[in-house]
């Protein structure tokens, strides 16, 4: 039998490609997002049976209602890729909005939270028990950039919640790691080919890698037994100045 997929933030990016990337690899799908346009277009590239869901993960009711219809659809959930987020446009701490960080704090920690925490309960509960929980951390999650205090912030506390999962899920057979990502090609994030901030204030363009690298990344991690774990992946372009940053 399959074993089924949910995938937040589904409708572009990274999200998209690895919705695709789980569908070819034989699992059964389930996309979520806010633009169900945009996840008709993933369903499509994912072969047509993707499961859409129209959902805002920083609201609980549609987060719960998100994995309950993904566990009716397919009767289980074997594997979340918890990926869905956001971030502020970049400016120093002091002048940072606190509408902005609140927007970004809302989407990447408690959006995180919210999909984890669902999908803990459910894998929980099944029979067999168990799952996956794969969360979509970033570089920033341990190394920042200038001017992207909520972002790193979020990023940060995402590893937290990675761990903490870890720990908690051994009882119940329910494995949690993180893949951190650096400078892919996505229309999300800074346009690190024209020039990003560095750790000195200087303006230098950073190489990229395509999305499909993630994709398979990502594949990898969700088809192992629960019997192994990778706890934290880091997938980035071979010369982005991260290693040795600042």
């Amino acid at each position: 039998m399959s074993k089924v997929a949910l995938v937040t933030g589904a409708g572009s990016g990274i999200g998209r490609a690895v919705a695709i990337a789980l569908a070819h690899a034989g699992f059964q799908v389930a996309v979520a997002g806010r633009r169900v346009a945009q996840l008709e277009e993933t369903a499509a590239a994912a072969g047509g049976k993707a499961l859409v869901i129209s959902t805002d993960v920083t609201d609980e009711a549609a987060v719960k209602a998100m994995v309950d219809g993904t566990v009716a659809k397919f009767g289980r959930l074997d594997v979340v890729f918890n990926n869905a987020g956001t971030a502020a446009p970049p400016a120093p701490i002091d002048e940072l909005p606190v509408d902005a960080w609140r927007r970004v704090i809302d989407t990447n920690l408690t959006g995180v939270f919210l999909v984890a925490q669902a999908a803990f309960r459910a894998m929980k509960a099944q029979d067999p028990q168990g799952g996956r929980i794969i969360n979509n951390g970033s570089i920033a999650s341990v190394t920042p950039r200038p001017h992207m205090a909520a972002y790193t912030a979020s990023k940060h506390a995402v590893t937290g919640i990675t761990k903490t999962l870890a720990l908690e899920g051994r009882r119940f057979n329910v494995a949690c790691g993180q893949i951190d990502i650096g400078n892919v090609q996505t229309s999300l994030g800074i346009a690190m080919q024209s020039g990003t901030l560095q750790a000195d204030f200087s303006l230098k363009p950073e190489a990229t890698f395509d999305v499909k690298h993630v994709a398979e990344a990502v594949v990898y991690m969700a088809g192992l037994p629960l019997s192994a774990n990778v706890l934290n992946m880091t997938v980035m372009a071979t010369t982005m100045p991260y290693v040795g940053r600042g």
